[in-house]
């Protein structure tokens, strides 16, 4: 099979944090546009939730894998699924995350809090990330993508996210030494930074966020739909291009200046 066709036939992802969100937002767009998803996520009930968005017939094939991210063990058995039933793994949307306690300063944030933030989003994203590698490195055709799903907390934090923030942070540098390390085996890795998507986890912004200067302003969102547009986009770009990092985020939201 040539480099073309390969771009062509090979549409294979697992997406984690599946179940709700933005990992459903995404999961259900590749699945529609004919993608075969494994459907990574804490809780089955949900992801069968996901995958009946997209019902056999309407496009791909997905599988439900109940997954704990920060568990070795789980992440080896979420590619093995993958790999016995589609063959290969041509897309990881790494995902899954928490934001952990809303609101808690750092002199009050329990080390077990910060723990759980920690494993999720960084080891979870490393085990995932791992995993991929290893089979994008081995398989035939050889290569694929990761999309690691940052925050525009990757650029600047928000008044007591400090677990958050810290990890968001070291994804982009996860993604920097992945891209770099994935070149000799055509396995691009790219960033999406997401800024206040409607979903339950910004549920409470348009009522008011906290700001820097201490002020509680309600926020705008933006269609969870957008983003996973632009997830589609950068996945269905042939191996030869990659989007290393993009911003896609609620046009007004306050980021951008003084805000």
């Amino acid at each position: 099979m040539n480099a073309m066709q390969t771009a062509q036939h090979s549409r294979i992802a697992v997406v984690t944090g599946a179940g709700s969100g933005i990992g459903r937002a995404v999961a259900v767009e590749l699945l529609l546009a004919g993608w075969s998803v494994a459907l990574a996520g804490r809780r089955t009930q949900t992801l069968e939730g996901t995958a009946a968005l997209a019902p056999e017939g309407t496009g791909g094939a997905s599988i439900a894998v109940r997954t704990d991210v920060s568990r070795p063990d789980d992440v080896a058995a979420l590619f093995a699924a993958t790999v016995d039933r589609f063959g290969r793994v041509d897309l990881l949307f790494n995902n899954a995350g928490t934001f952990g306690p809303g609101g808690v300063p750092v002199e009050e944030l329990p080390y077990d809090a910060w723990r759980h933030v920690v494993d999720t989003n960084l080891n979870g994203a490393f085990l995932c990330a791992q995993a991929a590698y290893r089979q994008m490195k081995e398989q035939d055709p050889q290569g694929g993508r990761i999309i690691n799903n940052g925050s525009i907390s990757a650029h600047t934090p928000r008044p007591h996210s400090v677990a958050y923030t810290a990890t968001k942070h070291a994804l982009t540098g996860l993604t920097k030494s992945l891209s770099l390390d994935g070149r000799p085996y055509g396995i691009a890795v790219g960033q999406i930074d997401i800024g206040n998507a409607a979903t339950d986890m910004t549920a409470g912004m348009g009522a008011g966020a906290l700001q820097a200067n201490g002020e509680v302003v309600p926020e705008p969102v933006m269609d969870v739909a957008d983003v996973a547009r632009t997830v589609r986009h950068m996945a269905e770009l042939p191996l030869g291009a990659n989007v290393q990092f993009a911003t896609v985020l609620a046009t007004a939201m306050p980021y951008v200046g003084r805000g």
